[in-house]
């Protein structure tokens, strides 16, 4: 929709107790940075009213309608595209975690299963998070009424916070390694060996965490990966500068010494990795999923509730996971 038109929705749509005429609207409109006259708003709303956006009250304004109102949240869709790739660059700026003392704030991911399946649920993710295939086998549990940093969790459920793949770029980031963040997707492993993406939905375009959509549409199978060697997995795709190589296999060491894994390959310069072409005087580097042990549970049956990127939390503060379970149960 044209961007007035939006502008004006979005007055109303904060407004619909009662109705607001084009005086009040044009008012509004310059709160948030819009000039429009009065005459140029009644324009506007002529074509709106047509169009069944919204609705006239006589001389006491106008309400946005049930059309309207939909026609609001589309549009809300194109503005929020990119939305994912600008939270992963703040939360890349905000990680604080420190290599040397091995605390400082990660990112983290906050799933919620129901309370009465937390036995299976277990089960389920106990030899996840003792594969390659998880950021880090640290985690927090908390019942329902308690909190995951500023998640609170609901009445009957169990919340997990998992380590998040993007706190590898924060990490990156502080050591003077910029990270690109391009795609999430689907990683096939073959006899224990990624293989190629099968599936990928680009950072840049979309509104919504890849991942998510991925562990949604059953497009998993990392119970079958981890029993079997083989199966699809969760994983992104990053570039580095190829100046930065030496660096990023080092940090990658580093890392994996103090128990934060996730980096399964860093590619060649300008050299395709896992079938993926790299832009130029870059080098491919492929992240596990940090909502791998999550994807297990789907495909279990067990439902749960997700926020990637959702938190920030020192990493001191996490357990490991079979040390966590057992204080929890």
């Amino acid at each position: 929709m044209d961007k007035t038109v939006v502008s004006i929705l979005k007055v109303l749509e904060g407004h619909q107790e009662s109705p607001l005429g084009s005086r009040e609207i044009s008012r509004q409109l310059k709160l948030h940075g819009v000039e429009l006259t009065e005459r140029t708003v009644r324009y506007h709303m002529r074509i709106m009213d047509e169009r069944g956006l919204t609705k006239v009250f006589g001389k006491e304004g106008r309400k946005i309608t049930e059309k309207g109102l939909d026609e609001l949240k589309n549009a809300r869709v194109s503005e929020r595209i990119g939305f994912i790739i600008s939270k992963i660059e703040t939360l890349s700026y905000q990680t604080g975690f420190d290599l040397e003392s091995g605390s400082g704030d990660v990112i983290l991911n906050v799933s919620c299963f129901h309370e009465e399946e937390a036995k299976a649920a277990i089960k389920v993710m106990k030899p996840v998070f003792s594969a390659p295939y998880v950021m880090s086998d640290r985690v927090v549990l908390a019942r329902g009424g308690e909190s995951i940093a500023e998640v609170m969790v609901p009445a009957g459920m169990v919340g997990v916070g998992t380590v998040c793949s993007v706190t590898v770029n924060g990490i990156f980031l502080k050591a003077s390694v910029p990270v690109a963040s391009k795609f999430g997707g689907i990683l096939q492993i073959e006899k224990g060996e990624p293989s190629r993406f099968a599936s990928v939905i680009s950072y840049e375009g979309s509104s919504l965490d890849p991942h998510l959509v991925f562990i949604k549409s059953g497009m998993t199978s990392v119970a079958d990966a981890v029993r079997r060697g083989s199966g699809s997995i969760l994983a992104s795709f990053r570039e580095i500068p190829v100046v930065c190589v030496d660096k990023a296999l080092e940090l990658q060491d580093r890392l994996n010494a103090i128990g934060i894994g996730g980096i399964l390959l860093v590619g060649n310069p300008n050299q395709p990795l896992v079938e993926m072409p790299v832009s130029m005087d870059k080098a491919g580097m492929v992240v596990v999923g940090g909502l791998n042990p999550i994807a297990a549970l789907e495909e279990a049956g067990i439902s749960t509730e997700n926020t990637a990127m959702s938190v920030l939390k020192d990493y001191s503060e996490l357990v490991p996971f079979k040390e966590a379970v057992k204080k929890f149960m």
